[in-house]
């Protein structure tokens, strides 16, 4: 693709959803054919445009996968530092995402997961694995295992 229809291309794209410096740079250097320093130039006007906001994109990714697919704040934190996310955003990130709504959608998820072990010998073994690949802290995992336990009787 030619330099004057990438920035365009990708400021479509921006309008559209929240991408991170690093997804966008691949995108460009894809579109470009590999000239990483047209795509650097492209990434920098992005950004001073406020298309690309890594703080911006963070707080958005957080609050998306701890709510909606019940992800926990070390997975969350993990995937972030994946796409090159500073820790400062990420800890702002995390931040914004609501303690209250976390902690509900874990008892859900193990409520959910304890059902279908009914009957297992290694059932709380099993909720406290399940929950920690999550990305819940395993602090916050053992008592709400005993309580989601204690409320099946168990």
């Amino acid at each position: 693709m030619e330099k004057d229809k990438v920035l365009p291309y990708l400021q479509d794209l921006c309008a559209k959803r929240e991408y991170c410096r690093s997804e966008i740079l691949k995108k460009a250097v894809t579109a470009l054919e590999g000239d990483k320093d047209a795509a650097q130039e492209i990434l920098s006007s992005l950004v001073e445009d406020r298309f690309v906001d890594d703080a911006r994109y963070a707080a958005a990714f957080a609050r998306e996968r701890s709510s909606l697919t019940g992800w926990g704040p070390e997975k969350i934190r993990y995937s972030l530092m994946m796409k090159g996310i500073s820790k400062a955003d990420i800890a702002d990130a995390l931040e914004q995402v609501d303690p209250d709504a976390a902690e509900k959608k874990l008892m859900k998820l193990l409520s959910t997961k304890c059902h279908s072990l009914q009957g297992d010998a290694f059932i709380k073994f099993k909720l406290i694995k399940y929950a920690l690949s999550r990305g819940y802290r395993y602090d916050e995992v053992a008592p709400a295992v005993d309580r989601i336990l204690a409320e099946q009787g168990q």
